[in-house]
């Protein structure tokens, strides 16, 4: 006796559980065999810097000795620096986004002299080294009358750093909706301003935020550069200052490293669900 219709459909219907279920412990067993690998690595690091020792035959090893007397004293010290960090990336991504914005646009214009201040701007930044351009801001401005605080020259420097590279991030947003969209909205009576506000600049924004969440992680970490200064206080400030005046710059530098860790970890989780949000339209 044949099945029916109905009989194939469920027998369909279960092979596809099937494959699903098997698909979802796959996915399972990989998360858990990731999750144990980053328990057995962070134990070895634990272990690294434990100051056991041990020998193996005739051959005598040690483990990393560090003061824990040291790091419970000044962990609150270093610590109250990861909001100054935080913030001088905030302000730093959020003026590198627009020029890289204005920078991308510029690239894009047939206007000579508009393309041409864009790829200056972007050759001569990307051109100098990041720590040059600190240093350019605080110590060269103040001869023309321009007085920044550490803070503000870090902030425009890390900006205007950024935001050279982050251009071609926004460029190829832009450059990726199609013209067919733009003969669209032409057709429909918009103007150019119109166009690229409803049309083009909404979607190259979605393009473009995941790459800029990562330069703002790596933003986290080149903030440091700022403390050369002198006169920003913030995370790795904090951690050479101490360190250097207690003799212990090793266990500062362990603490400041492992605040930065636990920072690009937190940001890094953050984009992830970001990204899966921006995603959604897609599935």
């Amino acid at each position: 006796m044949d099945p029916t219709e109905t009989e194939k459909e469920q027998f369909s219907k279960a092979q596809g559980e099937l494959l699903f279920n098997a698909q979802l412990r796959i996915q399972r067993m990989f998360k858990l065999n990731v999750t144990i690998s980053w328990i057995l690595l962070l134990l070895f690091l634990v272990f690294l810097f434990s100051g056991l020792e041990f020998s193996i035959g005739n051959a005598h090893f040690s483990t990393i000795q560090l003061d824990t007397e040291f790091i419970r004293e000044n962990l609150k010290f270093i610590a109250s620096g990861i909001w100054v960090t935080i913030g001088i990336s905030l302000l730093s991504i959020l003026l590198a986004t627009i020029l890289a914005l204005l920078a991308a646009l510029g690239r894009l214009s047939k206007f000579p002299p508009i393309y041409a201040l864009s790829t200056f701007y972007v050759s001569l930044i990307r051109g100098t080294p990041l720590f040059l351009q600190i240093f350019f801001f605080f110590l060269a401005l103040p001869q023309l009358g321009i007085i920044l605080p550490g803070l503000y020259a870090g902030v425009l420097a890390l900006g205007l750093n950024y935001g050279a590279y982050m251009s071609e991030i926004f460029r190829a947003g832009l450059s990726s909706v199609g013209k067919g969209q733009r003969e669209a909205a032409f057709a429909i009576g918009m103007t150019p301003g119109q166009m690229m506000k409803r049309v083009v600049l909404p979607q190259a924004l979605r393009f473009a935020l995941p790459p800029t969440g990562n330069e703002f992680i790596a933003m986290l970490k080149d903030s440091a550069l700022v403390s050369a200064t002198g006169f920003v206080h913030e995370l790795m400030w904090r951690a050479t200052k101490v360190g250097r005046a207690r003799f212990h710059s090793l266990e500062a530098l362990i603490i400041a490293a492992v605040f930065y860790w636990i920072m690009t970890l937190a940001f890094t989780s953050l984009q992830s669900r970001m990204e899966t949000y921006l995603a959604r339209g897609d599935r």
